[in-house]
């Protein structure tokens, strides 16, 4: 056999590239089983590589998951945490800045837990500007728990109807654990507590008695500050001014007379009757003088209602039994009852007023001879220096 025909049997190609015709005895089944081993290495080939490929897939899904897992899930501790930490939610401040306020001082260990954990209880709207006690190391649910309004770090301070100034700073530094020292600079400074022109720039008479809350960071002028606002608000409201227009009087000289009344009065439905006497009183002719002991026991820093003679002796303006007319300012902090009985007189003709006995009530008299007979009772009862 020649080389051509070997060629030929073996499918070989001529130089051209074309493929060599085969002889006519040439057998197909061994080309066929060539072409479908051919076959077969080619379709296992792809499938191995889609097998690894779809491992690497796999493998990277996997691990791509765990991390936006991580990420979708923000840090959080657990439990309610250790120590102490005090933090103050500004007003207008939004959740988000309250959270990044919490991580950074430890309380929670992410920002995101936080916003999540106030999102989920839906008190994201419902956070309230104070001071509050958290611990560190809190789980995000717990330290929302522990900010609602009930839980906030405020000194309660009740400051009654007819406290002196004195007395009510003294109160304040007391309840507040603030140095007196503080307030007593705050109320010398008084001027940029927004108190009405007719005040004078004196803080007495207008630190109204009330009970308020005060937050630990709150300084001794705003407290006396709201204490003043508090006043102004009931000023507003029974028209002080135009009260006092009525009257022919300056509501100076109506905060006055309504210290006077609360100072004087041991119930309140005595105090309007309180408020005429000392209407009629300087409506003489010629006119009498108050005569208030209450006047006189501020002038010597001392307390009570009856003075004695000597204590009758100070030449204080706030002398009352010495100086007619009303004294240089008010003698105490009249809440709201006295000052609208000084806005609203009682009618009558009453120029005598007695506490005759130790139940507070008041008794009134017209003329000198009922009001001695007066005395004479409240000192039988052991009042009025008996």
């Amino acid at each position: 056999m020649n080389d051509l025909d070997l060629n030929t049997l073996l499918g070989a190609e001529d130089d051209e590239g074309q493929p060599r015709r085969r002889t006519r005895g040439s057998s197909r089944r061994g080309g066929n089983r060539r072409r479908r081993r051919r076959n077969r290495g080619g379709f296992v080939a792809p499938l191995l590589a889609f097998v690894v490929l779809a491992g690497i897939i796999g493998g990277g899904g996997y691990y791509g998951y765990l991390w936006l897992s991580d990420a979708l899930v923000p840090d959080d501790y657990t439990g309610q945490g250790t120590g102490e930490v005090v933090i103050e939610i500004k007003a207008g401040q939004s959740a988000s800045e309250v959270a990044q306020e919490l991580e950074r001082q430890g309380v929670v260990a992410s920002a995101r837990a936080f916003t999540n954990a106030i999102g989920n209880a839906n008190k994201s709207a419902s956070l309230q500007p104070g001071s509050y006690k958290l611990r560190k190391n809190m789980s995000a649910a717990a330290a929302v728990s522990m900010l609602t309004p009930e839980n906030r770090l405020l000194a309660k301070v009740t400051l009654r109807e007819g406290l002196r100034l004195s007395d009510t700073l003294k109160t304040l530094a007391k309840e507040t654990g603030k140095p007196e020292k503080e307030f007593l600079a705050a109320a010398k400074k008084a001027g940029g507590l927004e108190l009405p022109s007719y005040a004078k720039g004196k803080l007495e008479g207008y630190a109204f008695p009330a009970t308020y809350e005060f937050q630990p960071k709150t300084t001794a002028s705003q407290m006396l500050a709201m204490m003043v606002d508090r006043f102004n608000q009931t000023a507003k409201s029974v028209d002080l001014e135009g009260g006092a227009k009525a009257l022919g009087r300056t509501p100076h000289q109506i905060m006055i007379i309504a210290s006077i009344i609360q100072a004087e009065a041991g119930r309140a439905e005595d105090m309007p009757k309180i408020a005429r006497v000392i209407y009629n009183r300087m409506a003489q002719k010629p006119p009498m003088t108050l005569s208030m002991d209450s006047t006189v026991m501020y002038a010597l820093g001392k307390y009570g209602t009856f003075a004695t003679t000597a204590d009758l002796q100070t030449k204080s303006r706030y002398n009352t039994y010495k100086y007619q007319g009303l004294p240089p300012g008010p003698i105490a902090n009249p809440g709201d009852h006295a000052i609208e009985a000084a806005l609203n007189p009682a009618k009558g003709d009453w120029l005598y007023f007695v506490a005759t006995d130790k139940s507070g009530v008041t008794r009134f008299a017209n003329t000198d001879a009922e009001h001695q007979a007066l005395v004479a009772e409240c000192k039988k009862n052991g009042g009025c220096g008996g």
